[in-house]
């Protein structure tokens, strides 16, 4: 199985990463949110400046692919003007904001928490190291990747470490800071090793005192159609054409990591542009919560990674009628599993000769065979 590398941090907007195709600019939308202005501003910057396709990632952030290095200086200048330049050169730690926040307190909580994770006691945390407010009784971010969980409890809030199914049950920010710092402390003793190493590899040490109230409730996956705050558009493959964005951005919006976006305010499936403030018909847009690709994850594959060994969404695409509901298909470039980097029930892995295939685990889990066009991939129902 050929190798691949491991960078161990994410693209900022200033330190973009090199990628296949250009250079790749992640935005983080302050509360994943974007006004009408801050998101067609996105998509002419997209166009301007690279290649036009803009990926949606799984904490909530945008990437702007295929950057020419010769534009980046005026991209940012694009953004600063935006109002969407995260001053993140020093790869400060992911803050994943449930999309579905409405109260004040989410605001305070989330400047409270940024604020704690870019003191000078942290500064040497993981460069993916993150933190995910989840404050709803319908839980929604469970399954995004997060290393200290902040999450609705009847009693309050629990502080919970990833890997782990009990935390600190806090009442306000007060005490919420003060489990954070221990949470953190404890972390920084145990888990760091050259700015590597998360949460979840921690599991089986002994929790700091007080870390012992189990969870209390259950995480929803939420699906393309109307929500209470608008309506949730699915994108394949998490992936978006900027002149799509534009067209859709006649309301603000919010990034999910959920390969989707809530459009605010529209609260009927998306049609042609109208004066009731619906979204276009565009290629590429999901409103069917029983559309098979939802059922796919496929990351940008060859050529555009230049660690992937095969292309890989033009398979998915073929493959995705074969996914029963309720599986999940993950085709991936290499053996770095960058889209889906847990189990699934069936996984393509690209390698320098085609793909390998596994059930039931990650890319680069030793495969059963070589997948080809006769290879069954779900049994019959």
């Amino acid at each position: 199985m050929s190798g691949f590398v491991i960078k161990g941090w994410c693209p900022s907007a200033l330190r973009p990463m090199l990628s296949g195709d250009g250079l790749v600019v992640r935005i983080r939308p302050p509360m994943a949110r974007l006004t009408t202005a801050q998101a067609q501003g996105i998509a002419c910057a997209a166009l301007r400046h690279g290649s036009g396709l803009i990926d949606l990632t799984a904490r909530a952030n945008l990437q702007l692919r295929g950057i020419r290095p010769a534009a980046h200086l005026a991209l940012l200048d694009d953004l600063d003007a935006l109002e969407l330049l995260d001053n993140d050169e020093a790869q400060t730690p992911n803050l994943t904001v449930s999309p579905f926040w409405t109260a004040d307190h989410w605001h305070a909580l989330a400047t409270t928490v940024t604020n704690l994770l870019n003191s000078p006691d942290n500064s040497l945390l993981p460069a993916k190291f993150g933190v995910s407010l989840d404050l709803d009784e319908a839980m929604v971010l469970q399954a995004v990747s997060s290393d200290i969980r902040i999450e609705w409890h009847p009693k309050g809030w629990l502080i919970r470490p990833d890997g782990f199914a009990s935390g600190c049950v806090v009442q306000g920010q007060g005490q919420a800071v003060t489990a954070l710092r221990r949470l953190l402390a404890w972390f920084r003793h145990h888990g760091i090793a050259n700015r590597r190493g998360r949460m979840a590899d921690l599991k089986g040490r002994t929790l700091p005192d007080g870390f012992d109230h189990a969870m209390s409730a259950v995480s929803h996956d939420p699906i393309p159609g109307p929500h209470p705050l608008g309506y949730l558009v699915g994108l394949q493959f998490g992936q978006i054409r900027a002149e799509t964005l534009a067209e859709i951005a006649v309301c603000a919006m919010r990034i999910t990591p959920w390969r989707m976006i809530l459009l605010e305010g529209c609260h009927t499936a998306p049609v042609q542009t109208g004066p009731a403030h619906n979204a276009p018909a565009q290629t590429g847009l999901i409103t069917d919560p029983a559309d098979p690709i939802l059922r796919v994850t496929a990351c940008t594959g060859a050529p555009g990674c230049p660690q992937g060994q095969q292309p890989t969404r033009d398979l998915a695409r073929i493959l995705a009628p074969q996914v029963p509901p309720g599986q999940h298909l993950h085709i991936s470039g290499c053996a770095k599993g960058c889209a889906h980097p847990a189990a699934a029930d069936v996984t393509l892995c690209g390698t320098s000769e085609g793909f390998d295939l596994i059930r039931n685990g990650r890319a680069g889990d030793p495969p059963l065979g070589r997948y080809d066009a006769a290879t069954t991939l779900f049994k019959a129902v």
